[in-house]
């Protein structure tokens, strides 16, 4: 067993673990959708249409989904 075996499982178990929201947990959640989402109504309004806008949208998505797991996955 090396070194990096314990880190890297402890790492996967918490990636793959439930992590029920604590209200102030919820609260974060719901900020990082808000602003994403505000960000997105932007750029729909001033991007012209075309892949480099539905890749900027999907983009932020992707920041959206990586932020909340970033959040629940927080030990506090």
């Amino acid at each position: 067993m090396t070194a990096h075996t314990v880190p890297l499982h402890e790492e996967i178990d918490n990636r793959f673990a439930y992590h029920p929201p604590t209200p102030e947990k919820v609260t974060q959640h719901e900020t990082v959708r808000a602003e994403c989402r505000s960000l997105a109504h932007t750029l729909v309004d001033l991007l012209p249409p075309g892949r480099d806008k539905a890749i900027a949208l999907t983009k932020l998505e992707e920041v959206m989904y990586a932020a909340n797991a970033a959040i629940a996955r927080s030990g506090s």
